[in-house]
């Protein structure tokens, strides 16, 4: 039995290597056609890195689009290596034979997001003058990444997408998926998201960036080929990971006890195992993630209103052709149940099926209640892909 209080991005070092897609290769796809950005800039080339599981039908039919959160990348199943101590991908117990997303049947695709830094065009890759763009790299927003993974789908010869799936700010990547290729998308996996960001949730945001700001190595962004300013971007990551947990999973995981102390220092030393766990939690994270990157993927969180430019959000939705699984969890106080049932009082005449779980560990939820999750999600896509890929299915329409 798993540990639910653990950091949901340490439980899959508990899981066997025997039940994980096995050793993967990360792919990049090179797009010399200019990318026309929502802020008004444009990228006249870019890349994507993208990882696939499973095999691709005839029909090409059965492809699933699986969108990242903020700290998330293209690796989301399997290992590069044989490695014993490699880390797999960031949710290796949803994806593979099955798993909640079965790749008996489906074919599972990944792409780090435009603006990212695990392989995709963001400010630390190369400007055309060959220095780092930094901070000329054009804001972007969910949209954009959605345009650039639609342009990834193109060169995969994948013209439809069963489903297209994502757990906070990939939740709002597949609800705007529905939104600007309607006729594209059969099913949207809507989990632990928004289809608006809140001040709330703005004014997190703010908190991480105002600290990468306030490290002298950030040097506007300049920092390339220098001293990185990771200070200001742990403090960012500690922030924003006590938003992904919750009151009762911080309680319980470590309520006041002392790290490697048997009684209090009286100083401002590291003294309390909470204390302990955020600055490993930021240390770890600037490892692998670049500040700039940080600076606009909160800001493209920010912008995100699935109803802008629209009198309502249900005007907004009136032309999507998707069906929908929505699910919300009780402890969620970062993108509320209130915020999920948002969308689905929206999509009014149409498939839609909501489910709100109760759990305790937050934000996090979504990763952290495998069994439950793949109750939920793995049965819609199960029922789905008999309703209409099946061969039972097939023999009833033809």
């Amino acid at each position: 039995m798993v540990d639910r209080l653990e950091d949901p991005r340490e439980l899959s070092l508990r899981f066997n290597r025997a039940n994980s897609v096995g050793i993967v290769r990360k792919q990049i796809a090179q797009f010399d056609t200019p990318l026309q950005l929502v802020s008004g800039g444009t990228l006249d080339s870019f890349t994507l890195a993208y990882e696939t599981y499973g095999t691709l039908n005839e029909d090409r039919t059965n492809a699933i689009l699986i969108c990242h959160a903020l700290s998330g990348d293209s690796h989301v199943a399997g290992y590069y290596t044989d490695d014993p101590t490699e880390q797999p991908g960031w949710w290796d117990e949803a994806i593979g034979p099955n798993k909640m997303f079965d790749t008996n049947r489906f074919f599972v695709i990944c792409s780090n997001v435009i603006g990212g830094c695990q392989g995709s065009t963001g400010p630390s890759s190369p400007a055309p003058d060959g220095r780092p763009y930094a901070m000329r790299f054009p804001v972007v927003t969910i949209a954009d990444m959605v345009q650039a993974q639609r342009h990834l789908m193109d060169s995969l010869g994948i013209d439809y997408l069963f489903a297209v799936a994502g757990g906070s700010m990939g939740g709002m990547q597949a609800l705007q998926w529905s939104m600007d290729y309607p006729d594209r998308v059969r099913s949207v996996l809507f989990l632990a998201a928004t289809p608006r960001s809140s001040a709330q949730n703005i004014a997190f945001n703010e908190i991480g960036r105002q600290a990468i700001y306030a490290d002298p190595n950030w040097q506007n962004g300049d920092y390339y080929g220098k001293l990185r300013p990771t200070s200001g971007l742990a403090v960012a990551r500690m922030v924003g990971h006590i938003t992904y947990m919750s009151e009762y999973s911080l309680e319980e995981k470590f309520g006041r006890r002392l790290q490697a102390l048997d009684r209090l220092s009286y100083s401002f030393s590291t003294e309390f195992a909470v204390e302990s766990y955020l600055r490993h939690q930021g240390e770890k994270f600037v490892q692998r993630f670049d500040p700039n990157t940080y600076l606009y993927i909160t800001k493209a969180l920010d912008y995100y209103d699935a109803s802008s430019g629209h009198p309502s959000l249900t005007a907004a939705l009136s032309h999507v052709k998707a069906e929908f699984l929505v699910i919300s969890f009780s402890s969620d106080w970062l993108y509320t149940a209130a915020q999920a049932r948002d969308l689905v009082h929206a999509l009014p005449g149409r498939s839609v099926e909501y489910h709100h779980v109760e759990a305790f560990f937050g934000h996090d939820s979504f990763l952290v209640e495998v069994e439950t999750m793949t109750d939920l999600v793995g049965g819609y896509l199960d029922r789905l892909y008999e309703r209409t890929l099946s061969p039972r299915a097939s023999s009833l329409t033809a």
